[in-house]
């Protein structure tokens, strides 16, 4: 939701290019000139002229250039070539940060530079080395596209390789047992990560054929108190909870009450999205299958949101919002279909009920009770009142501070997305259901394995050998199926995996935005030992971890905390707007604060190089949303936006 980063349209400074090759109908394999390999995903075009390739997706305003190098001193020189190459460069250099040698490159640079919110501009570049040869990827896109788009860029960035490497492939190994020594390995990685990482805490879980050989946790729950993790602590689980939720709309197919290709107006007749052409098209499956183009809204909920207000709000913001893609042409991930998906779920159980009361009952009576997971709950009360951790991030200075769950109270409205609060002893039980395809310890049926397989169905690619399906994912990256899905809110970063074939599962749960830097390594590390893998995964947490610090390092400068007191002074005392609600701007001595309707932070002034004024909020868990100064109509404005929407507070 912050820290976003990967743009502009121009003239190469080249002979002219080869004629723009038509759109690929799927994901193709492409190469350079000299050799290295990379997937265009479909829909792409490709040019080539000699060192230099511009893979561009069908909007106009985004390419990927990748360009050979043969003569550079570094890093930083490959790429100012590369740039040349194609177009002037005319964004500042910020930093270049190291990442570990993989996929057969011997040295690998990420680049950044400075641009201005105002511009809604991604550029960056990363720069990579075989042997004295360097392959440069450009990153050259509108935010809008690369927002729409990132799952194919990613596909490219992460398909690019060398000539003639070969990647590593679990398929066809045996699992190694988890006895002793890899539980052992396991949990020492996990506690070694969040050291580096500056994570207070985590808990994890492992299961093996059906039998839990590890629940525990490393660290503490809050920064400065004594309170150690546990198997019971309760964490946000966040965008986990989706699972969760269409596991209870794979038992109302199971009960005939709905199906996957039934249109929703059918169940749920007052449901609408954008336009009566778009609405007729939804199917219940289009709920949660990320497919639909429709982009991100969660600035709504995030500013204009507090855990009062009601849950039909889902179903408001969908009436207004309309797809900026086809169906099923990328993936968009959006959290409002989701908590559509759930409520319409918890409707079909309990038909009688407000569709809040409806869905969280129906989740504790079909799914968590059924499952045993007694300690999950949507209530941050209860939650608060239980062995709980705190949320954590750095502070501007890249220490861990203690952060404020307020801003995460504002999801309960939509919270069949992201709502749920659980421990790794409880998430292990769900884990363990998704192995057994739906059969519970008791030799019952949860649901049908049929049911509970569609969820996995690829729907549209996220990355490569990446598929998101119904609230989870597969990934066979590593040559054996992983099904998972990631959490994110504020100070809570968790995910869960599952290995169907090895009959191996786990979860792993953490109380800092950092956390979400060992997620995936901790996916990369369990096949490791399962598998006798390559040691890459606490490399990848140590070359993360530098990277964060040297972000913070690069933007700490261009922030004046307090802010400088010219720009406060212009601010008016209150903004509002019709989508979001009302800012407050509270003055203490020096200090700047926003207050939203659920939560507020501290704010710092930033001078932009296109001579624009911003506020940037920096309040651990909630730093980076920045709101730009301006004017309108005679009236004082902030103007914050996301990769596709922009918002414009007024005075008044």
């Amino acid at each position: 939701m912050r820290r976003a980063a990967l743009f502009v349209s121009a003239a190469l400074l080249l002979s002219p290019l080869a004629a723009l090759a038509d759109p690929v109908t799927a994901d193709t394999p492409e190469k350079t000139a000299s050799g290295a390999t990379f997937t265009l995903p479909k829909a792409w075009s490709v040019t080539a002229n000699g060192p230099v390739v511009i893979a561009s997706p069908p909007e106009t305003d985004a390419h990927m250039v990748i360009v050979d190098i043969d003569d550079a001193p570094d890093a930083k020189a490959a790429a100012a070539k590369a740039w040349a190459l194609y177009k002037p460069q005319t964004h500042a250099f910020k930093l270049m940060t190291p990442g570990a040698a993989r996929n057969g490159w011997e040295e690998r640079q990420s680049i950044d530079y400075e641009t201005s919110a105002n511009e809604k501009l991604d550029i960056g570049a990363m720069v990579l080395r075989k042997d004295k040869h360097w392959t440069v990827l450009l990153f050259d896109s509108s935010q809008a596209t690369s927002e729409k788009r990132a799952a194919a860029m990613g596909l490219v960035m992460r398909s690019l390789r060398p000539a003639g490497y070969a990647r590593e492939t679990f398929a066809g190994k045996t699992a190694h047992p988890f006895d002793a020594a890899r539980v052992e390995a396991m949990k020492s990685f996990v506690e070694t990560s969040i050291k580096t990482l500056g994570v207070p805490g985590a808990s994890f879980a492992l299961i093996e054929h059906g039998k839990v050989v590890y629940e525990g946790g490393v660290g503490v729950r809050e920064l400065g108190k004594p309170d150690k993790v546990d198997a019971h602590t309760l964490f946000m689980v966040a965008s986990n909870t989706k699972g969760m939720s269409t596991l209870l709309l794979a038992r109302e197919v199971d009960a005939g009450k709905v199906g996957w290709d039934q249109p929703v107006t059918e169940v749920y007749p007052s449901f609408r999205l954008g336009s009566d052409a778009t609405t007729k098209k939804v199917l219940i499956r289009h709920l949660v299958c990320a497919c639909t183009g429709l982009p991100r809204k969660d600035l709504d909920w995030i500013f204009g949101t507090t855990h009062e207000t009601p849950a039909s709000t889902t179903f408001t913001q969908l009436a207004a919002t309309e797809p900026t893609s086809g169906f099923g042409e990328v993936f968009q991930y959006n959290n409002l279909m989701a908590s559509a998906a759930g409520y319409i779920s918890g409707h079909l159980v309990y038909p009688k009920l407000e569709i809040g009361a409806a869905y969280d009952k129906a989740m504790q009576t079909e799914i968590f009770d059924p499952l045993g997971m007694t300690e999950t709950t949507f209530s941050m009360k209860k939650a608060l009142a239980s062995d709980h951790a705190m949320p954590h991030d750095f502070d501007l200075d890249g220490k861990p501070a203690l952060g404020d769950n307020a801003f995460n109270d504002s999801v309960l409205p939509y919270r069949p997305a992201g709502g749920a609060w659980s421990s790794s002893h409880d998430m292990i039980k769900y884990v363990q259901d998704e192995i057994t395809q739906g059969v519970l310890p008791d030799g019952k049926r949860l649901v049908s394995a049929k049911n509970l397989l569609k969820r996995r169905e690829p729907n549209v690619p996220v990355g490569e050998d990446m598929f998101y399906g119904m609230g989870l994912e597969t990934d066979a990256t590593w040559g054996v199926t992983v099904v998972h899905h990631g959490g994110s809110m504020a100070g809570f970063k968790t995910d869960w995996m599952a290995i169907p074939d090895a009959e191996v599962g786990a979860v792993i749960l953490t109380n800092s935005d950092e956390g979400q830097l060992l997620l995936r390594p901790f996916m990369r590390r369990l096949l490791e030992v399962m598998y006798d893998g390559k040691p890459e995964a606490a490399t990848d947490v140590a070359t993360a971890a530098a990277r964060v610090q040297a972000q913070l390092a690069a933007e700490r400068p261009r922030l004046t905390v307090p802010p400088a007191a010219e720009p406060t002074a212009k601010l008016a005392p209150h903004y509002t707007i019709a989508d979001l609600g009302p800012l407050t701007v509270k003055r203490s001595g020096a200090k700047l604060r926003f207050e939203f309707p659920e939560w507020a932070t501290e704010m710092a002034s930033r001078k932009n190089d296109d001579g624009s004024l911003s506020f940037v909020s920096i309040s651990p868990t909630v730093i980076g949303f920045e709101f730009v100064i301006g004017e309108k109509n005679g009236k004082r404005t902030l103007t914050i936006r996301d990769g596709q929407h922009e918002y414009v507070y007024v005075e008044g």
